[in-house]
């Protein structure tokens, strides 16, 4: 079965980095786009970031500049870079894949930034 597991979440000052990996199974992982969302508290999933097949990238006007979606297909593994991160990136992060028109997702991880 399709599997996602995302790492790589943590507690990090406003300006600071992290970043989140999301490690696939069960899926043709070459042949598949890959998403980034997040949903704060109180507030609505909401998509960060999404790759393709082919490797080219979308970003939410939010993160633009600031984040970086990659990914690497011999690990089966979707990375998103975050820098310069602000209190109001403080989530849980999920990784999303699309097959068939079924929505696949990770557990998720926790971001927070704070001081």
């Amino acid at each position: 079965q399709v599997q996602l597991v995302e790492s790589g979440g943590g507690l990090v000052q406003p300006g600071g980095s992290l970043r989140l990996s999301c490690a696939a199974s069960g899926i043709i992982f070459s042949g598949a786009a890959m998403n980034w969302f997040r949903q704060a508290p109180g507030k609505q999933r909401e998509l960060v970031a999404a790759i393709t097949s082919g490797g080219r990238t979308n970003y939410a006007e939010f993160v633009k500049g600031r984040f970086t979606i990659s990914r690497d297909n011999a690990k089966n593994t979707v990375y998103l870079q975050m820098n310069s991160l602000k209190p109001e990136d403080t989530a849980v992060y999920y990784c999303n894949t699309q097959i068939w028109f079924a929505d696949y997702w990770g557990q998720g991880t926790q971001v927070t930034v704070s001081s």
